[in-house]
């Protein structure tokens, strides 16, 4: 049944759902590498996407940006449209020296600055943590495909453009490899519903170096990325 967020009909989105950031980025995949790709949903240009990958059956939908709109649509499509598992696929901003640009990250953590989980857990703190059957899921695939991968914890930051960059070298210490947008929510919704969520990142930007990718460098690497979590997805399936 269609939500406010998503006009999709019963039985349009397949049990594992990919999620980019980036509408364009959700009909690349379906373009790209699903088989019969058609779109199922487009409520203010958030588009959604089924097809197969390899025979099985696959959905890509965007999420937008941060905590707040990647929430709505993981837990819309899980309530309602009866997806059990979602992959974030993203880019981040790497404050480690040793973790370069192109890296590609399986976010096994996500602290947070967001109240969303400790709002959740009545002010108690909430390990955001991925499923750990699609993360070695992941870890193979990359290692199937000789794609590096690190796997660690991330950093979500509400702000984009923080007012305290120095939290960057804090994280940094404690051992968290990069700062990103969503995956704390993310993983806060898949267990608050039951769902299975993992979060694969690509090192678009370097913060501490102030390197960045081209745009064509970037889209490679997200590519190298999607391989990993179409794997996963169907070894899920």
């Amino acid at each position: 049944m269609p939500t406010p967020h998503i006009n999709a009909a019963d039985g349009d989105f397949a049990p594992v759902c990919l999620m980019p950031g980036d509408p364009r980025r959700a009909r690349h995949i379906a373009e790209t590498f699903l088989t019969d790709a058609r779109l199922v949903t487009d409520v203010r240009s958030i588009e959604g996407f089924t097809g197969t990958f390899e025979g099985r059956p696959v959905s890509v939908m965007a999420h937008g940006m941060g905590i707040p709109s990647c929430s709505i649509y993981a837990t819309e499509l899980v309530q309602h449209y009866g997806v059990r598992s979602l992959v974030r696929v993203g880019s981040c901003g790497s404050i480690r020296e040793d973790l370069p640009l192109r890296s590609v990250v399986v976010a096994l953590g996500a602290s947070t600055d967001s109240m969303v989980n400790r709002t959740r857990f009545r002010g108690y703190d909430f390990a955001a943590v991925a499923d750990f059957a699609l993360a070695r899921a992941a870890v193979d695939a990359a290692a199937a495909l000789e794609v590096p991968v690190q796997v660690g914890n991330v950093f979500s930051s509400d702000l984009f453009y923080a007012p305290d960059p120095s939290i960057n070298e804090v994280a940094a210490g404690l051992g968290i490899l990069a700062v990103e947008m969503e995956a704390a929510g993310l993983y806060g919704v898949a267990a608050e519903t039951g769902a299975r969520a993992l979060t694969l990142l690509t090192v678009s930007d370097h913060i501490v170096t102030g390197e960045h990718l081209s745009p064509e460098d970037r889209q490679h690497t997200f590519d190298d990325m999607v391989r990993i979590a179409l794997a996963t997805a169907i070894a899920d399936a």
